[in-house]
């Protein structure tokens, strides 16, 4: 059985821990870190969870139906720890195009789960008319940062390099062509331009590692 001074000192040290962990920048910092680790050990824990992908056999080998099934039965589960973990809402700062590619996952991406981001999601990451206003109106909600990615071993650009498969998705390749004129124009939009003259709102253009989800200069 510990003494009191042993319990004594066991709580002054729990203290400290928390005035450190609440009180000071490293200490947040140390929050953050922690907090985006436990993250990754979710994300870990759930991977080899087979019998959670889409039914025990395989997700290859299932009729549609019985993928919406298994998608409303996760969706409960997710949906359940939500409503026993309730988080704080917060106002996006960031608005990011990213491809739809399933191996692209933004909260990994930024590590960072407290929704601050504004997320945009397209086939090879190509903005039209609608998501160039969408990006306008995030600014015109508070977002200062404008994020436009593209990512390694992307189909849609592959597609676009290809002669067979640019026969078969016009509309898509079509698009990856005029993709650098679609930022030109989201850059040319006045309330866009105007943010950006006056230092209030920055653009970066950067390519993702798909294996990695490494931010790189484009």
């Amino acid at each position: 059985m510990p003494s009191r001074r042993t319990l004594a000192l066991a709580a002054g040290a729990l203290a400290l821990a928390g005035a450190f962990l609440i009180l000071t920048p490293a200490g947040r910092s140390v929050q953050f870190l922690l907090g985006g680790a436990m993250v990754n050990v979710g994300y870990r824990l759930q991977d080899h969870l087979a019998s959670y992908d889409f039914a025990p056999e395989h997700e290859h080998h299932i009729s549609p139906e019985q993928v919406w099934t298994e998608m409303l039965h996760q969706n409960e589960l997710a949906a359940g720890v939500r409503r026993a973990f309730p988080r704080s809402a917060r106002h996006p700062l960031v608005a990011m195009v990213v491809c739809m590619d399933a191996r692209l996952d933004t909260v990994e991406l930024t590590g960072d789960t407290r929704k601050y981001y504004y997320v945009v999601r397209t086939a090879g990451s190509v903005l039209e008319a609608k998501e160039a206003e969408m990006l306008e109106l995030a600014v015109e909600n508070g977002v200062k940062l404008i994020v436009l990615t593209t990512h390694t071993d992307c189909a849609a650009e592959r597609a676009a390099t290809s002669a067979e498969l640019r026969r078969r998705f016009p509309a898509l390749t079509a698009a990856v062509d005029a993709r650098q004129l679609r930022v030109t124009e989201l850059l040319q939009r006045p309330a866009i331009a105007s943010r950006i003259a006056q230092g209030q709102l920055a653009v970066k253009r950067m390519c993702i590692d798909t294996a990695t989800e490494l931010l790189r200069p484009q």
